[in-house]
């Protein structure tokens, strides 16, 4: 009795954490609710986001938004050409003692030490610093100045990315891709979302966002998530689905070995289950379905499948691709 007790409790919590979420970020933010969602998904999983859009379409102000609801930390360093690792990381800075005189280095931390870091552009700055956010993507730490720092908990990395066509931007590296659990599409609004942002904007004010969680809270919704236990067919239903990306793989179908380069690896299985968990939770369940799985397939695997010159040319994208797949029920 006791543990269904807890059970409820936490699923009320995490209803009402939704609730109040959507509640704040719609004062500031027309519309994409399933944006939103997806966020708190990601959130909740303890994964990393990649929102891609043209710009003007909000996506730093979205991320602003739902640091500020959530009570969390932020932190925001603007992508560059000539942006350096340290501008991120941080670094020691030599400091003269009045009294003594001696000389000492001091840390100075960048601005990766935070809750919630939105890495705006981030394909606007080389290689070279975008490998900068690595090791504390997947580690939760920093290495710099010759020590390794344990980052704040909890620690998301989300990211906003213009098209790659554009002049001027440095595709992300696969090994960077791989890191964000979510890639996220944030399409144009409707013709009355459109009217509405015009309205709000152009006439000034605007309502302030209450922080309606707290670190502590998103935490324990976190430790939840993992808790929550997972079928084996559901597994099996995710490793199944991430296998048939692969060109190479006996259960790949025909248009996935005529239009892919190549599939997605182990770690697209591990974010398709760890996402479903979050989903299933917010939606009130502490059962995960196949259908959870299908719900997040596109944002799972569309920046991990890669598609071939085959589909350049036919404009076949690796979101359609991953579409059929599951539509096809294979």
């Amino acid at each position: 009795m006791n543990m269904q007790t807890e059970h409820e409790k936490v699923i009320d919590i995490a209803s009402d954490a939704r609730r109040k979420l959507l509640e704040q970020v719609s004062k500031k933010i027309v519309g994409q609710e399933a944006v939103i969602e997806l966020m708190l998904t990601a959130l909740l999983a303890r994964g990393h986001c990649l929102f891609v859009g043209v710009p003007g379409l909000a996506k730093t102000l979205l991320v602003n938004t739902t640091s500020k609801a959530l009570g969390l930390n932020f932190g925001r360093i603007q992508f560059t050409p000539d942006l350096m690792p340290s501008d991120i990381t941080g670094t020691d800075i030599l400091e003269v003692d009045q009294d003594t005189g001696r000389r000492h280095f001091r840390f100075m931390k960048g601005p990766i030490f935070t809750n919630l870091l939105l890495a705006d552009e981030i394909n606007r700055t080389p290689p070279k610093t975008q490998a900068a956010l690595l090791q504390a993507m997947q580690e939760g730490q920093v290495t710099a100045a010759g020590q390794t720092r344990n980052l704040p908990d909890p620690f998301m990395v989300f990211a906003t990315q213009n098209p790659i066509e554009q002049e001027g931007t440095y595709p992300l590296p696969e090994a960077q891709l791989d890191r964000f659990m979510l890639m996220i599409n944030v399409s144009y609004p409707n013709a009355e979302e459109e009217v509405e942002i015009v309205r709000r904007t152009t006439m000034g004010g605007g309502e302030d966002i209450n922080a309606v969680l707290s670190p502590e809270t998103v935490v324990n919704l976190q430790q939840a998530v993992q808790d929550i236990p997972v079928s084996d067919h559901v597994i099996q239903y995710a490793v199944d689905l991430v296998r048939m990306t692969r060109p190479s793989d006996p259960s790949a179908p025909d248009y996935i070995k005529e239009y892919v380069g190549w599939g997605a690896g182990p770690r697209a299985s591990q974010y398709l289950v760890m996402a479903g968990k979050a989903r299933a939770l917010l939606d009130g369940r502490l059962t995960v379905a196949r259908e959870d799985v299908k719900a997040l397939a596109g944002p799972v695997l569309q920046h991990r499948v890669v598609s071939n010159f085959h589909a350049d040319a036919e404009k076949v994208s690796s979101l359609a691709l991953i579409e059929r797949l599951v539509k096809e029920g294979h």
